[in-house]
């Protein structure tokens, strides 16, 4: 079974959505979510990760909001940013990164 580390330990782009179930802003994020991943295949995986059911992480990676989006390649924290994103700012931001 595969860790959260070895996703993030990917030489991929692995962008994670820190989010929770009860979180309106991150419900809202999912067809946003969908989309960038229509958009750019297997050029990006997609995780996400609850913030009630993984504590540990969230702490880890100092999540204090949902949700809250983090860009890792090779182990590496790239970006991070609290909050809802449209599409197009998301696209820019992952697209940079390639």
């Amino acid at each position: 079974m595969e860790t959260f580390n070895d996703v993030i330990s990917s030489d991929r782009l692995v962008l994670v959505d820190f989010f929770a179930t009860w979180c309106g802003p991150c419900k809202a994020m999912h067809p946003v979510l969908e989309n960038l991943k229509q958009q750019l295949g297997d050029r990006l995986r997609i995780i996400k990760v609850d913030v009630d059911q993984y504590q540990q992480t969230a702490v880890q990676y100092n999540v204090q909001a949902v949700p809250t989006l983090a860009l890792f390649r090779s182990g590496q924290l790239l970006w991070r940013q609290s909050g809802a994103l449209p599409l197009d700012q998301l696209l820019t931001v992952v697209n940079s990164y390639f």
